[in-house]
C-alpha cells in the first residue's frame, strides 16, 4: 500500500496563461494581510534559538509537515541552523519513530502560519542562506492557481527569502510556473529532473515509490552566487 500514490491530474497541459498577468499584480501591490501574532512569536522564539547557535547561516524548510525534511537538512549542513515551520501542530508533534539516532542539535521547529513567516524574514532583512520549499499542495485544478505558492500574494516574499532556493514537485507543471514566476521577480531558477540519493520527505519516499517523475527549480541568488550553497 506504500507505492499507492496517483499521479496529479489536471486539465492543464503547460504553465497557466493567467500565470504572468497574477504575478505581475503582486508584485505591484503590497500584502496588506495582517501578519498573526501567534506566527510572530513562534518566529521570534525560533530565531533566538537560532542566534544562540553563533554565528551560522540559516536554512529555513517550509512546510516542513512531520519535520523530516527539517532533520534531514540538520544533518547535512551541521554548520548551519535550520527552521522547519508547518502551520499543523498536529504533523510537528507527530511521532518520530522512524528517525533512527539521536536527533540534531542544530534545529527548531516552529508552528506558524508559512504567509507570515516568509513577510516577517523579509521585513526583518533575516538572512537566510537556503531554503527549501519541498512537495507543496500543487492545487492543480486550473481555478486554483492563486493557491499556487507562486500565485499567491506572498509569492515576492517567498522569493526574497534564501541566497539558495529550492521547490520540488511531483507535477512538473508547478515547477515550470514555479521558474516563470521567480524570472519575474527578477532571479533565475533552474528546473531540473529530480532523483534524491536519499528521499527528504515523506512525499518524496512515496512519490518516487510510485513511479511518479520528480523535478525541481533552484535558484542562487538574484543572478549572483548564492552564499548559502
Amino acid at each position: 500500500m506504500f507505492a499507492n500514490s496517483r499521479s496529479i491530474v489536471s486539465a492543464q497541459t503547460g504553465a497557466h496563461d493567467h500565470l504572468a498577468a497574477l504575478v505581475a499584480r503582486h508584485l505591484q501591490q503590497p500584502f496588506r494581510k495582517p501578519i498573526g501574532e501567534a506566527s510572530r512569536r513562534a518566529l521570534e522564539t525560533a530565531l533566538t534559538c537560532w542566534r544562540r547557535h553563533g554565528d551560522v547561516p540559516l536554512i529555513l524548510d517550509a512546510g516542513c509537515g512531520v519535520g523530516e525534511s527539517t532533520l534531514r537538512l540538520a544533518q547535512r549542513y551541521p554548520d548551519h541552523f535550520v527552521v522547519g515551520v508547518d502551520q499543523s501542530e498536529k504533523r510537528l508533534a507527530a511521532g518520530k519513530d522512524w528517525w533512527s539516532g539521536p536527533l540534531p542539535d542544530n534545529f527548531v521547529w516552529a508552528r506558524a502560519d508559512l504567509v507570515d513567516v516568509w513577510r516577517l524574514l523579509a521585513e526583518q532583512a533575516v538572512p537566510v542562506a537556503r531554503h527549501y520549499v519541498l512537495y507543496p499542495n500543487p492545487w492543480p485544478k486550473i481555478g486554483h492557481l492563486a493557491r499556487r505558492w507562486h500565485g499567491h500574494a506572498v509569492f515576492p516574499a517567498l522569493a526574497a527569502c534564501g541566497d539558495y532556493l529550492e521547490c520540488r514537485s511531483n507535477w512538473q507543471i508547478y515547477i515550470d510556473e514555479f521558474a516563470q514566476a521567480l524570472a519575474m521577480t527578477g532571479r533565475p531558477g533552474t528546473v531540473q529532473r529530480w532523483l534524491p540519493e536519499q528521499p527528504m520527505t515523506p512525499f518524496e519516499r512515496k512519490y518516487a515509490a510510485s513511479g511518479h517523475a520528480l523535478w525541481r527549480c533552484v535558484s542562487e541568488g538574484r543572478g549572483e552566487t548564492g552564499s548559502g550553497k
